[in-house]
């Protein structure tokens, strides 16, 4: 049996569910080892940092640990379907996912949970991670990226947009 543990912030002020998110922001997940920095592979984070970001902040929402990370030995262990599934199934309702690396079965479960998974070529901190969502919300976005921001609210859908390539 897999076990997730959840830690979220909650504030006097407000009782929100962590399903809410401002209009137009994007929920990102962050695989980490140590919450202070993307520094996982998808398979192997002990940790993932959920962060909603817009253009101009980004707040921290919760993080979800798992007791069943990887060894990074190259094995597939037998139980390695649930367990990818499990960590799917955690992230529901990001958008971008952030690691360091993330295999090719991992990685199509994560796009039809429609995640988009983002390989990071080094491990950089977490206000690195953010700053680079916000610079890419305030510039021109690429076209999944503009997708995505529609779906969250933040940006008109064009008629022309489902003809763009990628």
């Amino acid at each position: 049996m897999i076990s997730i543990r959840r830690l979220s912030l909650v504030s006097d002020q407000s009782q929100r569910e962590i399903s809410d998110r401002p209009v137009g922001a994007l929920r990102i997940a962050i695989a980490t080892e140590d919450m202070k920095g993307l520094n996982a592979h998808f398979g192997s984070a002990k940790r993932f940092a959920i962060y909603d970001v817009t253009a101009h902040k980004s707040q921290f929402m919760e993080a979800i640990e798992f007791d069943d990370a990887s060894d990074e030995s190259g094995r597939h262990r037998t139980e390695g379907d649930g367990r990818i599934r499990s960590r799917v199934s955690a992230l529901k309702g990001c958008q971008l996912l952030f690691c360091l690396a993330i295999g090719g079965p991992s990685a199509a479960k994560v796009i039809s949970a429609k995640i988009h998974p983002i390989k990071a070529q080094q491990a950089v901190s977490m206000s690195q991670v953010l700053s680079s969502v916000e610079t890419m919300l305030q510039t021109a976005p690429p076209p999944w990226l503009r997708k995505m921001l529609a779906d969250a609210g933040a940006a008109k859908k064009r008629a022309d947009f489902e003809d763009e390539t990628e």
